[in-house]
């Protein structure tokens, strides 16, 4: 009887690569569907923090619990289209591309969903590698998720300010209650506190911080107006 033939070393790494990358799609597809019951316990942004020497503020809210507009305030800030697109903005992916090659101010043209993924289960920065996991994890999420789940875990892990995550700990950081009884204008100045939050404060905010807030004060009676947050309802 022939013996087996022996793999030579260079086919037994690439084998070990391949079921290295196949282990590597299936617990992070488990790891997805158990998010989509469980909150996600902690994200890499935390442990920065902790790592730092700071005690981080967190209090999971449910979005039927949430003062619907906090997750209209994210909308009408980070990405009114987040009901229609399927994970991605092409059109905001490319103002920004083209925006930033101009030089200036740099502008992001990510989701709600890339940046939901990004949160939960990557770390911050940038890179190509890093943008390709966030667009795997995008996709994932968007599939096994579904957009209302996107949002609730959104509003809960974001940073809203120095060690804080969640609308709800920014609530209290800032007005002294949850996010439950939140006014127009006060989810309106937690979604302004969303892209820089170690640098931005919600109380007594100035210059372009106050100006932003006002304005997605404003868009926010568009989003209810013209149905964007729909796939939330």
């Amino acid at each position: 009887m022939a013996k087996a033939r022996k793999r030579s070393f260079p086919a037994r790494i690439l084998m070990l690569l391949i079921k290295a990358v196949v282990l590597w799609v299936l617990l992070s597809i488990l790891m997805v569907a158990v998010y989509r019951f469980v909150p996600p316990p902690i994200t890499w942004t935390m442990i920065g923090d902790i790592a730092g020497g700071r005690s981080i503020s967190k209090d999971w809210m449910s979005l039927s619990v949430m003062d619907p507009d906090m997750a209209r305030a994210a909308i009408a800030a980070e990405d009114a289209k987040f009901c229609v697109h399927g994970g991605f903005d092409t059109q905001a992916i490319e103002k920004a591309y083209l925006s930033n090659r101009k030089g200036g101010r740099i502008r992001g043209g990510s989701t709600i969903s890339q940046q939901t993924a990004k949160n939960v289960f990557l770390w911050q920065g940038g890179g190509y590698f890093r943008k390709g996991l966030e667009a795997y994890f995008t996709l994932l999420i968007e599939w096994i998720w579904g957009k209302r789940r996107i949002m609730e875990v959104y509003l809960n892990v974001a940073e809203t300010g120095i060690a804080t995550y969640g609308a709800n700990a920014g609530a209290q950081r800032y007005f002294n209650h949850g996010a439950s009884r939140l006014s127009t204008s006060e989810a309106a100045r937690i979604a302004a506190v969303l892209p820089l939050p170690k640098k931005r404060n919600a109380i007594g905010p100035r210059g372009f911080t106050r100006r932003y807030g006002n304005s997605i004060t404003a868009r926010i009676g568009v989003v209810r107006r013209d149905g964007l947050d729909s796939c939330l309802r």
